[in-house]
């Protein structure tokens, strides 16, 4: 297909590579370009094969970087290349993308040059393995809540890219399994509209060639939406303690007002720290401090006013433990909070 390339990261791939590549090759891409990802020297004559084939450019690594840092490997040579090109379409080496989907995935990318094209595959069906069904449904919570994109697949390998946007995402953070999960992200701070086509669902012996790591890839990928918890928390924990310093001293000396009063207080530190935090650590935000601070404290305000008057409200009918009652009503406030800073203080 004239105008793209297909790039396959590859890191201790079987033979089954080189069927897919021969299959992909009847196509006629421009290139196809291999990443060896630092693969045993028991795996070059893989490599050594796939170079006899037409069109067919292996880059290597000598050492394992991740997928992130392949793909962006292969990024730097497509465009290296100056040519004037639509874009590329990756795949994943290990036989689980049909050939044809990688061309269906390419001719939707010819026809949405500036739009990044998903290869989404159908969760629903009985041959999905449980930890990947697990981790798509868990990783598109993640992804609407952190930016607001809803996708069928978030973790598929068969994307069409826009060689525009190929060079973009050169600057995007992420060398494994996260810059993928980064790269949806990317299309909402750079306006790239999403396609999503249906492609057929290939799993092989239980996803079992899979060198994706469940636990540290997985808190690589939801990364964004944990650092903004863990300020979040430290936030808190800080407002908590300074509240129930504050109601401490107080409550002797104005019992009928020194919960909104201590509230009032704590949050005037707590939330400079947070939005210290917010704006420079979770969303990154490179917007004028004034025009942000003015939305943040606009929203904690509101947040303030909600948390004071919701423990103010239980208080009345519990009669005792204001700490507790706080903690509850502000767990509730967090995930709220997080939408409208994501959505609106720290737009990108």
């Amino acid at each position: 297909m004239t105008g793209i390339s297909v790039v396959i990261p590859a890191y201790e791939p079987d033979y089954k590579l080189i069927e897919t590549v021969r299959k992909i090759a009847q196509y006629a891409f421009d290139e196809i370009i291999v990443v060896n990802d630092g693969s045993d020297s028991s795996k070059l004559s893989i490599f050594r094969e796939l170079i006899t084939i037409r069109n067919c450019t292996v880059l290597n690594h000598k050492q394992n970087l991740g997928k992130g840092r392949a793909l962006k490997t292969a990024f730097s040579y497509f465009l290296g290349k100056g040519e004037n090109s639509v874009g590329l379409v990756t795949a994943d080496a290990d036989g689980q993308h049909d050939p044809e989907d990688v061309y269906r995935v390419a001719n939707c990318l010819s026809n949405n040059p500036n739009s990044l094209v998903l290869g989404v595959r159908n969760f629903s069906e009985d041959n999905i393995p449980l930890r990947s069904r697990f981790g798509n449904q868990l990783t598109k919570v993640v992804l609407k809540v952190a930016s607001g994109i809803s996708l069928r697949d978030t973790q598929t390998g068969l994307r069409g890219i826009p060689a525009e946007f190929a060079k973009e995402l050169l600057e995007v953070e992420g060398e494994r399994y996260e810059f993928e999960m980064r790269m949806l992200i990317a299309c909402r701070t750079h306006n790239r509209e999403v396609e999503q086509v249906t492609i057929e669902t290939i799993y092989i012996d239980e996803n079992a060639s899979s060198h994706f790591n469940p636990i540290i890839d997985s808190l690589k990928i939801y990364y964004v939406f944990l650092r903004f918890a863990f300020v979040s928390i430290s936030s808190f924990i800080l407002d908590i303690g300074l509240f129930a310093l504050f109601s401490s001293i107080l409550k002797m000396f104005m019992p009928a007002s020194f919960i909104i009063v201590a509230t009032v207080m704590a949050r005037a530190v707590s939330s400079l720290f947070n939005y210290l935090l917010n704006r420079q650590v979770v969303f990154q935000s490179k917007g004028k401090v004034s025009k942000s601070l003015l939305k943040y404290y606009s929203l904690a305000v509101i947040q303030m006013v909600a948390s004071a008057g919701g423990v103010y409200i239980i208080y009345q009918g519990v009669g005792d433990y204001e700490v507790i009652i706080k903690v509850f009503v502000d767990s509730m406030l967090f995930l709220i909070s997080f939408l409208i800073q994501r959505l609106w203080v720290f737009r990108k």
